[in-house]
């Protein structure tokens, strides 16, 4: 029983540790992006948060494409709120 146990417990481990395998996932956007970038993320970029209200975008979030710290004047991951 303590064999089964043991063996049970170490194909577990080993499926719980075996690296992952790279793929193209929700990052994927950063490297095939169609936007003007400025930023370098491949996304679309704003010269201000007008032009971000006129594109319908706004508010816009950290870590989504389009944001920018000059347009998230206090800084709390929300630009042109």
């Amino acid at each position: 029983m303590k064999a089964r146990l043991a063996a049970g417990f170490a194909a577990a481990l080993m499926t719980l540790t075996a690296p992952a395998v790279a793929s193209a996932g929700p990052l994927s956007w950063i490297a095939s992006g169609s936007g003007s970038g400025s930023a370098g993320l491949g996304g679309p970029s704003y010269a201000n948060c007008t032009q971000a209200r006129q594109a319908g975008v706004a508010p816009i979030f950290r870590g989504e494409p389009g944001y920018a710290p000059h347009l998230d004047g206090d800084n709390d991951g929300i630009a042109c709120e």
